[in-house]
């Protein structure tokens, strides 16, 4: 489905049809984007519901610089963010020590894994961890904008992202030795 300037306009009027097929044709992907944003999946619901509301509610603002389905998913990663930034007011997380990149370790793991099977060790990464690896790995923000979006420091960005490459590092050597034991 092409979303033009007309069915813009009818979101621009809360065209409940209009609202409808809009929601069908992006909720897949834009849970994918949550998903990895998020804990588990009920989190990655709330997220997504939270963000749709916030595209209905902001559709008003989109002028038509750049496309659309651009404007969409960085409405659902900033709702994302600011689901992050809640959660961390609401409760302490203490991070783990910094792991360093250990001898041996085998990059063919990956290769090997599904996509779900790798989003689900992303998301048992620490809410700090995830919310700065995703931002910085997989939507390309540079660790200034992540700091200015997140309210850290810009190192503090850095340290957050060396510290979830170290777990994921961890975690997937423990799925590795897993496997070799099941071998």
């Amino acid at each position: 489905m092409e979303f033009d300037k007309s069915l813009i306009q009818k979101l621009k009027k809360n065209d409940r049809k209009a609202q409808e097929a809009f929601y069908r044709f992006f909720a897949p992907k834009m849970f994918g984007v949550c998903l990895r944003f998020s804990a588990d999946s009920d989190d990655a619901e709330d997220i997504m519901q939270d963000g749709f509301i916030r595209v209905f509610r902001y559709i008003k603002d989109y002028r038509g610089d750049g496309s659309f389905d651009g404007w969409v998913r960085r409405t659902i990663v900033n709702t994302a963010i600011n689901h992050y930034k809640r959660r961390i007011k609401r409760s302490f997380t203490k991070p783990i020590e910094h792991a360093g990149l250990a001898a041996g370790f085998n990059a063919n793991i990956v290769e090997q894994m599904t996509a779900n099977e790798i989003l689900d060790v992303i998301r048992e990464l620490p809410d700090g961890y995830r919310t700065v690896f995703n931002l910085n790995i997989i939507e390309g923000y540079t660790h200034r904008e992540i700091g200015e979006m997140l309210g850290i420091s810009e190192n503090t960005s850095k340290s957050q992202l060396s510290r979830a490459r170290g777990a994921l590092q961890k975690k997937l050597e423990k799925i590795k030795r897993k496997e070799n034991i099941g071998e």
